[in-house]
């Protein structure tokens, strides 16, 4: 098993990682988000406001995470600012159950504290809940939601 972090010329498998990824969460593909998927990674790895760490077994990439890091205004609770959001964790169901997602997480949680931050957040899988709580993450009631319809 290898662990490496996603390069540029990792965007094709990335684009198809996410989407294997929504599937697994039960997420139908009803419209074609390639190009807005190629171009969101190609940004952030670019920019430095994604990390994504991947997994490889004979050259086959069988988990991803990613951290995606963005800046507030500095509060007294978070004098950096900074939050780090994970997401796009998947591993291949014949490779679940090992351990190489929580190895992911703590690369991933790793790079935050790298960069200084100090709230680390995420929207969990019905399957990647247990996962996260055995980790250290809480349930919170800190954010409401507003989804904006089109049209």
């Amino acid at each position: 098993m290898n662990y490496r972090k996603a390069n540029m010329d990792d965007i094709e498998k990335l684009v198809e990682l996410r989407k294997k990824q929504l599937a697994a969460e039960g997420i139908e593909a009803s419209i074609n988000i390639d190009m807005e998927l190629s171009l969101f990674f190609k940004n952030k790895l670019s920019d430095g406001t994604l990390i994504q760490w991947l997994a490889e077994d004979n050259d086959e990439i069988i988990a991803c995470g990613a951290v995606i890091f963005y800046e507030f205004p500095p509060s007294y609770t978070n004098k950096s600012g900074k939050k780090a959001y994970i997401s796009n964790m998947y591993t291949n169901e014949n490779y679940r159950g090992q351990g190489i997602a929580t190895k992911i997480l703590s690369k991933l949680v790793d790079e935050a504290k790298i960069t200084g931050v100090s709230k680390i957040w995420l929207e969990a899988s019905t399957m990647g809940r247990p996962v996260y709580k055995k980790f250290g993450f809480v349930e919170t009631d800190e954010f409401l939601e507003l989804t904006i319809v089109e049209g």
